[in-house]
């Protein structure tokens, strides 16, 4: 777009076309803003072009200038309908933006629309009762995942170039494993929640879903940085470096990796191919060069309880009026009932906890570490309505804990991880694994996620729905 070979409303109006044809099977969208898009759209057209005209290769338009970036729909963009997932919020049309929305269009992106989620975010599938079911495209009778799931669905099946979604549990690496994508949880504080409904807990933050690390790595280079208001902020990248930059070299000397195969659940079993996936890991990161050692961890029942906890008194934080609590589906009116019996000390000492085992690692593992690598889920890419149990949402919710015991450790600790899509199975389906790092340390965990992409491309990978 910046040599002008390809404009901004050339490319929207192909992906416009591409939801139109494709995404009833899919599920990605809860709302889509062609209109917005193609406004939008002409507005950068026309600043490429007068960048060419003054400059004569666009010198100065931002990497992702003109290209469309839908946003998951438990973010705010003024005068877009935004429904948090919930019939309680159907007809809910925020008048200012969050500022991940307000970094977007500085950046130039176009904003193709909302992406499907569960309610309020809360379980790793995305099935609400305003849209279809978000399904991965390798096999449309299972889900997506969750809570992205529809910002993975788009970009897997081409319904977007690259998309916005967050992570309170897992809910990019989730979808990014099951899609066969990139998905980068950033450090905490990376990414400004702000100005409204701010996670306190500091469980969420947003991130980029992508096909390819490079692509990821832009996105995340526009939605990082500190904005008025931020309770907290990672560490600044060095003058003049960007995530980008960090996806265009090695990650250096050879890595200190510890491999984790074991749930951190009790009682869980990982499936095969999931350990298939973490043992090709552990080949390739040894064909690069990089020392790795295995090791078997005890399960510690405190990080799901204090995990609990916290999540059912941020589910009631979401303020839905009593008259619309029927309108909630089983799932999240038991969050909710279960956190407002939580104390105000249960629910500090669960942030302690938090705390203590982001400690924990830092002293006992990363300390000696620079990476840890465990599957990104312990089960296959789960088939449509089968992680639901609306006669019992307790035990429902024992089930996302069994089938995402990795990905919620990084939430509580604030580490960067991401989901590196490197194995699949022989019937077609995606299979992640994933990379922690120290806290603040995002673009190693992107220089070694885009030297696994070079030694073993994912990206031609398509499929068949495209």
């Amino acid at each position: 777009m910046r040599a002008g070979e390809v404009s901004p409303t050339e490319l929207t109006e192909h992906y416009l076309e591409r939801i139109e044809r494709l995404d009833g099977r899919v599920g990605a969208y809860v709302t889509v803003t062609a209109e917005l898009a193609r406004e939008q759209a002409e507005r950068a057209e026309a600043a490429a072009l007068a960048a060419r005209r003054d400059q004569g290769r666009g010198v100065g338009l931002g990497p992702l200038h003109g290209v469309p970036v839908p946003i998951k729909d438990l973010h705010q963009v003024a005068g877009v309908r935004c429904t948090f997932g919930s019939q309680a919020f159907a007809d809910h049309v925020p008048a200012i933006d969050d500022h991940i929305a307000v970094r977007m269009r500085a950046a130039g992106t176009v904003l193709l629309g909302k992406t499907n989620t569960p309610e309020f975010g809360l379980p790793c599938y995305t099935e609400n009762q305003l849209a279809p079911p978000a399904r991965t495209p390798w096999d449309l009778e299972r889900s997506a995942g969750g809570s992205s799931g529809g910002a993975a669905a788009a970009v897997s099946a081409g319904l977007a170039p690259l998309a916005h979604g967050s992570d309170g549990g897992g809910s990019i690496r989730i979808p990014a494993s099951v899609c066969g994508l990139l998905g980068i949880k950033p450090s905490r504080g990376r990414v400004s929640a702000g100005p409204v409904l701010h996670d306190v807990s500091g469980l969420s933050t947003s991130g980029p879903l992508a096909r390819t690390v490079a692509d990821a790595a832009a996105l995340l280079d526009v939605l990082a940085g500190p904005m008025s208001g931020d309770p907290y902020g990672a560490p600044s990248l060095p003058p003049g470096d960007s995530f980008l930059a960090a996806a265009g070299r090695e990650p250096g000397a050879p890595l200190r990796v510890v491999a984790l195969a074991t749930a951190p659940v009790a009682g869980v079993q990982v499936h095969p191919e999931c350990l298939a996936a973490h043992a090709a890991a552990i080949g390739l990161l040894r064909d690069l060069g990089h020392h790795v050692e295995e090791m078997a961890l005890p399960a510690d029942g405190r990080i799901r309880q204090a995990f609990e906890q916290v999540w059912s008194v941020m589910a009631v934080a979401r303020p839905v009026p009593e008259r619309d609590e029927k309108l909630l589906m089983p799932l999240t009116r038991h969050l909710r009932e279960r956190g407002r019996r939580v104390s105000g000390t249960d629910f500090s000492e669960g942030l302690y906890v938090f705390r203590a085992f982001g400690q924990l690692i830092a002293d006992s593992l990363l300390s000696t570490y620079d990476v840890i690598l465990t599957p990104t889920l312990a089960q296959l890419p789960a088939p449509v309505g089968s992680l639901r149990v609306d006669a019992d949402p307790a035990a429902e919710f024992d089930a996302l804990a069994a089938f995402t015991p990795f990905t919620p450790l990084y939430n509580a600790t604030g580490q960067p991880a991401v989901s590196v899509p490197l194995h699949w199975t022989d019937e077609g389906l995606p299979i992640g694994v994933m990379f922690g790092g120290r806290y603040g340390e995002d673009s190693l965990l992107i220089s070694l996620a885009a030297q696994l992409e070079a030694a073993r491309p994912w990206a031609h990978r398509r499929p068949a729905l495209w």
